[in-house]
């Protein structure tokens, strides 16, 4: 673990500057700087608000729910928020790291390609613009859903799979494109972990996938049918 906290702590130290920035004038106006609702931080009204709002055709309660949470522990000032989308990459960057470890079972590689993905200009956005917390919320239960993945390929266990479906629900209700984490799943399947090699592997896979295929169609149903 010692290569992971070494990784999360040059994340933070990299993009620290960030905390000194103001609100990006571009969706962070009606998603944060100027909702009563995330401004006012976390009560029952509020987390009612978040279960039923509706911002662009996107139905993302656990994101309002984070935003109401930067703002009841840091006040509705910009520095909160950038503040925990620092941490929320970093760890991001951490996990990735120990998924690039098990599957490859090299430490150097590893740190290095995990460093890559931390530190690449591609991933200023999602880290500096408040509003795509989305992109990193989502990507901690990606990342989280990954490990569960191929503790449950080392160790078949039906608490994996509740588990896994349970980071799932989490990562969907912070954005939608988790809907692609079946599908990924059974790539890692394919290459590097190797389970499809017979059809009993392939049928074995896929019923582990199902619930995971299920819930990705019922999200991808509501968000096609969700009013703008």
């Amino acid at each position: 673990w010692l290569c992971a906290l070494v990784l999360f702590a040059l994340v933070v130290a990299v993009f620290w500057p960030a905390t000194g920035y103001e609100f990006i004038d571009y969706d962070d106006p009606p998603f944060v700087q100027e909702n009563p609702f995330v401004n006012t931080g976390l009560s029952w009204a509020n987390l009612r608000w978040a279960f039923t709002a509706v911002c662009e055709q996107w139905w993302l309660p656990l994101l309002w729910i984070s935003f109401m949470l930067d703002a009841t522990l840091f006040g509705p000032g910009p520095f909160g928020f950038h503040l925990v989308n620092i941490l929320l990459h970093a760890a991001n960057a951490a996990l990735l790291y120990g998924v690039l470890r098990r599957l490859t079972g090299s430490r150097p590689q590893s740190l290095f390609l995990a460093a890559l993905f931390a530190l690449h200009p591609l991933r200023v956005e999602s880290v500096a613009w408040i509003t795509e917390r989305k992109d990193v919320l989502s990507g901690l239960f990606w990342m989280l859903a990954l490990l569960v993945h191929l503790r449950r390929a080392e160790k078949s266990a039906a608490r994996s799979g509740i588990l896994l479906f349970l980071l799932m629900v989490l990562g969907l209700l912070s954005k939608a494109t988790v809907v692609t984490l079946p599908a990924a799943l059974l790539l890692l399947d394919f290459w590097p972990l190797g389970r499809l090699g017979n059809r009993e592997g392939l049928k074995t896979c896929l019923r582990e996938k199902a619930p995971l295929f299920a819930l990705a169609a019922a999200f991808a149903a509501l968000t096609l049918t969700t009013p703008t």
